[in-house]
């Protein structure tokens, strides 16, 4: 296979391992409420749900090595434990949500059934899935991003050419960090740093590439990929946008049913909450899967310790999964407030050269962010007001943003350090 060839096959795959069926509810309910700011909250959805994703796939060709690689620099224990929180947070909360959106989109509107009732059955078969690997999935899977992705851009462009009335104002305070955060709940960035080691070792495996072609095949295939989800995303975000003053809905699932219904039709509609119904289920037997095989490694490739990983998955699963959509998402802020930053300055360190992104700026970095993200993990367990006045002081704190300026000054100020003490050193030796 060449290697322009390898490169759209590249692309395809990490497009299908970003654009997950539950990440199609995010933006359209995203331009809905952001009405005539789309722009601004489609800048920010595609900076955390596009931009930072394919960085991670950048930062895992640069390494070549694992998802504990990442974290190595801060340090090997840091990064154990950075890994222990990213596989729990996956198999406790996008992991249900995969039941949920199912249960919203593909049961809920025509049978009568409970949600407790759909997330058992559908956890048991994801458990005979996980411990029975099979080739299904992955042949289902080839077929499946294709399909959603056709009837999306039908959706997309019937609905933009219909008439509609005038898009209503933003509900949001800032636009721009609404997107950002609204792009937390994708879980792209975790899925970047979790799975990117996939691409880089399958191209390793077939051994026909050396590591400036595989550097430059992954960069050209994610530029491709994140064109892709940029032109989808954008265009659900117009589309529910346009759609912003005519329809009255309260959740996400309802309003991207809708849209399709007003596009499709009743057909049209059943046909997608199949195939997002199908894509749900591989997302969740691969997340359920990959925890287990983590888990495994770390206690000493013991099976046990996978069968056991892949039951309490299940039964996490089931437990969180017969609730709604919505809730799910909003049980998920506070992990997502405090993992995502450290998550995405991990996966921007990794993408820079070595020189900038030396141990002691990842340390450094890393601490920081931990420290500024606190205070925005924290307000949701205390009463509001009661950190104020710790906010006050941090920039764009109020945005749910305040570890970004206090990383970047950590990252400037141990490069000046660094860059002063080697020119010191450098005078030294001549002297």
């Amino acid at each position: 296979m060449n290697s322009v060839k390898q490169t759209f096959v590249i692309a395809f795959a990490l497009f299908s391992l970003f654009f997950g069926a539950g990440n199609l509810i995010l933006p359209p309910f995203l331009g809905y409420n952001a009405g005539e700011d789309w722009l601004l909250v489609t800048v920010g959805f595609a900076l955390s749900a596009v931009v930072i994703p394919i960085l991670a796939i950048y930062g895992h060709a640069r390494l070549q090595g694992t998802m504990l690689d990442f974290a190595n620099k801060v340090s090997p224990v840091f990064a154990v434990v950075y890994a222990v929180i990213v596989y729990a947070i996956s198999i406790s909360l996008p992991s249900p949500r995969t039941a949920s959106v199912t249960y919203e989109m593909a049961i809920q509107p025509y049978f009568e059934i409970s949600s407790l009732w759909l997330s058992s059955v559908y956890f048991v078969v994801v458990l005979v899935f996980a411990l029975n690997r099979t080739k299904i999935l992955s042949l289902i899977g080839k077929f499946l991003t294709p399909l959603i992705i056709a009837i999306l851009l039908c959706i997309i462009g019937i609905g933009l050419f219909a008439e509609t009335e005038p898009m209503r104002n933003a509900v949001f305070e800032n636009s721009f960090t609404g997107g950002i955060l609204e792009g937390y709940q994708t879980f792209d960035a975790i899925g970047g740093v979790v799975v990117g080691a996939v691409i880089v070792i399958s191209l390793a495996l077939q051994g026909k590439f050396n590591y400036g072609e595989k550097k430059k095949m992954i960069a050209r295939s994610g530029l491709l990929a994140g064109i892709g989800l940029f032109v989808i995303y954008g265009g659900l975000i117009v589309l529910g946008a346009t759609y912003s003053d005519s329809l009255q809905i309260e959740n996400r699932t309802e309003l991207l049913t809708l849209l399709s219904t007003n596009t499709l039709g009743s057909i049209g509609t059943a046909f997608l909450a199949v195939l997002v119904a199908l894509a749900c289920f591989t997302t969740a037997v691969g997340i359920v899967t990959g925890t287990a095989d983590f888990v495994k490694k770390l206690a000493g490739n013991s099976q046990r310790a996978y069968t056991i990983t892949a039951v309490v998955g299940c039964i996490i699963g089931v437990a969180v999964g017969q609730f709604d959509v919505h809730y799910i998402i909003d049980i998920a802020l506070p992990a997502l407030m405090f993992i995502y930053p450290i998550t995405i300055v991990l996966i921007l360190l990794n993408v820079l050269p070595e020189r900038f992104a030396s141990k002691q700026v990842f340390r450094s970095v890393v601490i920081t962010t931990i420290i500024f993200s606190i205070p925005d993990f924290l307000q949701f367990f205390v009463a509001e007001g009661s950190l104020d006045g710790i906010k006050n002081y941090i920039p764009l704190s109020a945005e749910s943003m305040g570890w970004v300026l206090p990383a970047l000054v950590a990252f400037v100020g141990f490069n000046l350090y660094s860059l002063v003490g080697g020119r010191k050193d450098e005078l030294k030796g001549r002297g």
